[in-house]
């Protein structure tokens, strides 16, 4: 079948009748944080800090995603007619080069994301039959790359069936969780737990706490995930109430496993734990059954946040070609109101960066980070457009409730998501620069098409930011002086 433009009213298979209710959105929410990231989080930790760095890691970052939920929640209820979130505060608030650049990290960001879940797939199934490794392995490679494809045609054949899935993993991956932390809250030693407190020998608490932000911003990707399909809600102000909720419930869990962990095992001993290290934790609280019932929810969990992460990238690229801001081919939509080709170009990204994970180090912490680096550009941004409202008083002339509090609250998730790419480090910083370069093709492509000035003085400047960003990068490289 020759596919078609869909209208704006298609997209994600979600008709103008078929409107998502609040504990629907709320669902969304959750079901795109718990992924892969929280059956890593023991070890992630442990090897850049003890229980008191924990503790405040979690109360930064959750302090500054309650802060991005609450920027989400504003701009839904004062820009009720901006679209696909993220994507759109951007492009309202700083133009459309900026706009685009947003779209375009919001989307690379989850496609590097959802590599993480079969590097993790496969280490987990690695513990099993070894020439899978740390699911870093060209075997291990081979079988995700079948994984990819078979979800794209079953994405690709119609996503409301996708999407009834997701629904019910949502609810069937947080059991093992909560699970293991009841489990390890009843075997936690305080004596244990007392010795991994201060975090010996890893430097400043400083230090620490800063080492912890990059796995704490991949935990918390998907807090903006009702805003990504705000246009189809029941009611507008239910988008950021579902967001916030979502985020408070995530917290506690995220939190919870991080610290029980401590009380299980010696601090140097986790932090060596093969991932996904939940499972190695549980192992050693209660034994092999342990280790078999997280590795079973994990991968429950993780084909769940794959579907729900690979159905949102392709409803960015495909809102973006339908504002006219990524080219025209992506608007393409078959007779189940899939968006093909922007489903296509998703799926092709993701086996890219899965092949690039073969030659890294480490490949489930380097996709993990560059994730988180991809996207604090497009969280930016949305801070930025929530302050300069304040800032400005668009919007609250006719509605100037909330106006002290809406202002602090964009000031402190603009400070939160710039501290984040300065503890990102520019190793992070250069590889996005590396992946946001030769985006702008796609930029000229869409601004050739509406036979439009390709580029604003002003958007030169951008460019020429990007493109020096992207040779330093490929220099480093190069040069040995940044590796993957």
């Amino acid at each position: 079948m020759m596919p078609r433009v869909a209208s704006a009213e298609t997209v994600s298979g979600t008709s103008s009748a078929q409107k998502l209710t609040f504990m629907t959105m709320t669902a969304m929410v959750v079901g795109s944080m718990v992924g892969a990231g929280v059956f890593s989080l023991p070890r992630r930790f442990a090897q850049e800090t003890g229980v008191a760095g924990a503790l405040i890691a979690w109360a930064i970052a959750g302090t500054g995603m309650l802060m991005l939920a609450f920027v989400f929640q504003t701009l839904a209820i004062r820009k009720p007619e901006l679209d696909a979130g993220v994507y759109a505060y951007a492009k309202a608030g700083f133009g459309e080069y900026l706009g685009f650049f947003s779209a375009f990290g919001y989307w690379a960001s989850a496609c590097v994301g959802n590599v993480t879940y079969w590097v993790l797939i496969m280490s987990t199934v690695g513990a099993l039959w070894s020439p899978l490794g740390d699911g870093d392995t060209w075997v291990a490679a081979a079988l995700s790359t079948v994984g990819i494809w078979v979800f794209y045609l079953l994405i690709r054949r119609g996503v409301k069936e996708a999407a009834i899935i997701n629904r019910i993993v949502t609810v069937a991956k947080l059991v093992p969780i909560l699970v293991f932390i009841l489990i390890a809250a009843i075997y936690l030693d305080p004596q244990v737990f007392a010795d991994n407190f201060n975090g010996a020998g890893y430097g400043s608490l400083y230090d620490q706490v800063t080492g912890t932000m990059l796995v704490t911003v991949f935990v918390f990707l998907g807090v903006e995930g009702a805003s990504v399909y705000s246009r189809h809600a029941e009611r507008r102000e239910d988008v950021g109430r579902a967001t916030v909720l979502g985020l408070l419930s995530v917290l506690a869990v995220f939190a919870s496993v991080t610290v029980v962990s401590y009380g299980i095992l010696p601090i140097e001993e986790i932090a060596e734990l093969r991932q996904p290290s939940m499972a190695g934790v549980l192992e050693a609280a209660v034994g092999q059954w342990g280790e078999v019932f997280v590795s079973v929810g994990l991968i429950v969990s993780v084909l769940g946040a794959y579907l729900a992460w690979t159905m949102m990238a392709a409803e960015v690229l495909f809102v973006a070609a339908l504002d006219d801001d990524m080219p025209r081919f992506l608007r393409q939509s078959n007779a189940a109101d899939v968006p093909t080709a922007a489903l296509l170009m998703t799926t092709i990204l993701i086996q890219i960066v899965l092949v690039v994970t073969l030659f890294s180090e480490d490949a489930f912490n380097f996709a993990l980070d560059l994730t988180s680096a991809l996207s604090l550009i497009p969280f930016l941004l949305a801070a930025g457009y929530a302050l300069k409202l304040a800032v400005t008083r668009e919007t609250y002339a006719d509605a100037p409730e909330g106006h002290s509090r809406e202002l602090v609250v964009g000031g402190l998730a603009t400070i939160y998501t710039a501290f984040l790419l300065y503890a990102a480090g520019p190793k992070f910083i250069l590889l996005s620069f590396i992946i946001y370069a030769p985006a702008s093709v796609l930029f000229v492509m869409a601004r050739r098409e509406q036979g439009r000035r390709l580029f604003t003085p002003g958007e030169l400047v951008i460019l020429a930011v990007s493109v020096l960003g992207a040779v330093l990068g490929v220099i480093a490289l190069a040069t040995g002086w940044i590796t993957i």
